[in-house]
């Protein structure tokens, strides 16, 4: 008698992102919640709750049309977003080391002239 553990929210997310990057479709909601618990076994409960936790982030497009919306996601734009973001790391890692840099030189500068007294020494 062993009991099913369910998955995780981030378990969830990723399994929903494979359904996007394995078909490349474009879905509704009700289509969605036809096709996670079979492939996916994600609950059809929380397949709603997943997709907007995707939306929200970014990672899944919404468009409404007419009355329907419609979720997409498409693995080259995961691709670009993820270049996106280790672009601006880069050139924060690289702001931040020039200013540790210049602040070395600052804290340089500012010991010459200054003689150590026995107090400082302790």
């Amino acid at each position: 008698m062993s009991k099913k553990k369910g998955l995780s929210a981030e378990e969830k997310r990723t399994r929903m992102m494979e359904i996007f990057f394995e078909t490349k479709d474009v879905f509704q909601l009700k289509d969605l919640e036809k096709i996670a618990p079979k492939e996916k076994g994600i609950t059809a409960m929380s397949v709603k709750e997943v997709l907007q936790s995707l939306v929200d982030d970014g990672m899944v497009d919404c468009e409404r049309i007419g009355t329907s919306n419609y979720y997409w996601a498409f693995p080259s734009k995961a691709l670009h977003a993820r270049k996106r973001k280790l672009e601006v790391l880069e050139s924060q890692l690289s702001e931040g080391s020039q200013k540790h840099a210049s602040l070395q030189k600052s804290i340089e500068k500012a010991k010459i002239g200054r003689c150590e007294t026995a107090k400082q020494i302790k």
